[in-house]
């Protein structure tokens, strides 16, 4: 009987001599676009140095949340009261008992290529890994920029509303740091129309900040188009939204005024008027994009804030969301198609957070393709829940029987963590997996050029080519 393989050695996830040559050749040393995530733009500019361990990499991370509440650790330990320090003992505790969870794959990566600790995480040596990162952390080279930088970060996307000041970014851009560092516009607040409060609160700030009484429709439309020329003139080109599902619906411009003014004056609009606004809004707001040639990215299906208590408690991103199972297909299909149908349809990113979705998307982004723009409508990468090793597996799978893989712009981080850049790690060794697979099994030629090529586009110059920014440059 043969020797098991050690843990996470080398060529993990690398089963055949192909997958091997691609990924150390030709993925590992390819830098990182990150067109999508949530990473504090104030800390970058700040280049924050970390205390301990616990303040990088369990604050804030409700993935892991998740898994510590679901191994009987109490509130106190994950976003209570305790320490840092009780706190991470209870995470690094509870590791062991994720095997097969992707935090336990991520978790010891992270460890490994940030503090180049080969130990297991467990209690006993809990003491050890706390000693010897906290030691490094006091160092430049795990800094937010020593990290960024031992990453090969070419471009962070942030995510930011409308009313931001944008102050950090344009920090940022002083600070003489080799990645590029953009935002992305994420107007989901002002679809808060069935919450006055909310969505008033939300409009005042936006007055403020585009210098606009956004006293009617008009006004409001004039302040999110000074709002997103304003991104456009410090580097930004892409838009975000996350919605449940894209409504299938129409809504007039007097509707629209109509829902506006009655919510300024305190009145919530009603599931059906919110929907005809969101469609509204939305139609605007894809104009726009077009108009200035960015990039629409749209996150769909995911329900949120499941557990009241602690929503109560902690607020939203609390790690009580899930997969939602709405209708998708009629609404998007007639959102892309009045865009499309004005000559207004940007680059458009779909990402769907059910996977019993994958195929209506891949085959939804096929609808409207342009015969101009090689990949114009994407199907975005694994998300989410998705962003392991079996929902990455199912995303290329279906892009790749339904639409063109060689096209695709690869993988992104959506985190609030700034080690958890392993994760195109991860996506690059699964891509050249499959990849190495299918060439040994004779399904694609072996042959080395094209491959090289292939690999390297859908983990980088894809990408890079496709959102039409100012990299970073690695060697």
């Amino acid at each position: 009987m043969s020797s098991p393989a050690p843990f996470l050695h080398d060529d993990f996830l690398l089963t055949t001599a192909t997958a091997r040559e691609l990924y150390h050749r030709h993925a590992a040393p390819q830098p990182i676009f990150d067109y999508h995530c949530h990473l504090p733009p104030d800390e970058i500019a700040a280049n924050r140095r970390f205390e301990n361990l616990f303040q990088l990499w369990l604050a804030g991370d409700h993935y892991k949340w998740r898994a510590l509440r679901a191994n009987g650790v109490t509130e106190d330990l994950i976003t209570g009261a305790a320490s840092d320090h009780d706190k991470f003992l209870a995470y690094a505790r509870s590791v062991p008992a994720m095997v097969r969870n992707p935090l336990h794959h991520w978790s010891h990566l992270e460890l490994r290529r940030y503090f180049g600790l080969d130990l297991l995480i467990n209690e006993a040596n809990a003491p050890k890994i706390w000693a010897a990162a906290n030691a490094q952390l006091a160092t430049p080279a795990l800094s937010v920029h020593g990290i960024l930088t031992k990453s090969k970060v070419a471009v962070v996307c942030t995510t930011d509303d409308p009313a931001d000041s944008l102050e950090h970014h344009l920090a940022i851009a002083q600070t003489g740091l080799t990645t590029r560092v953009y935002p992305t516009l994420r107007p989901d607040k002002v679809l808060l129309v069935h919450q006055p409060a909310a969505f008033n609160a939300w409009c005042d700030q936006l007055s403020a900040r585009a210098n606009v009484d956004v006293k009617n429709l008009t006004a409001l439309l004039d302040a999110l188009d000074r709002r997103h020329a304003f991104f456009h003139s410090i580097g930004g080109r892409l838009s975000d939204h996350g919605l449940e599902a894209m409504p299938d619906t129409g809504c007039t411009e007097r509707e629209a005024a109509a829902i506006f003014a009655a919510t300024r004056a305190g009145t919530a609009a009603t599931p059906e008027q919110t929907a005809k606004f969101a469609v509204f809004i939305l139609l605007f707001l894809g104009r726009l994009d077009a108009q200035r040639g960015w990039t629409k990215q749209l996150h769909l299906g995911g329900l949120r804030d499941n557990n009241a208590r602690l929503s109560r408690r902690y607020g939203a991103n609390a790690g009580t969301d899930s997969i939602g199972d709405f209708p998708q297909a009629r609404g998007l299909s007639r959102y892309l198609d009045t865009l499309d149908a004005e000559n207004a349809l940007p680059k458009v990113v779909l990402y769907n957070l059910n996977p019993a979705d994958n195929y209506v998307f891949a085959t939804m982004a096929g609808n409207f393709q342009d015969g101009v723009t090689a990949g114009k409508i994407q199907f975005g990468s694994g998300w989410w829940f998705l962003d392991q090793r079996e929902g990455m597996e199912w995303q290329l799978n279906a892009l790749s029987q339904l639409g063109l893989l060689s096209r695709f712009v690869g993988m992104l981080t959506d985190s609030r963590s700034f080690v958890s850049y392993v994760r195109h790690e991860y996506f690059r060794r699964l891509l050249c997996a499959l990849l190495g697979a299918d060439v040994e099994a004779g399904l694609i030629p072996n042959d080395a050029a094209a491959l090289a090529e292939l690999v390297e586009n859908i983990c980088y110059g894809n990408a890079s080519r496709y959102f039409g920014l100012e990299t970073g440059k690695f060697k």
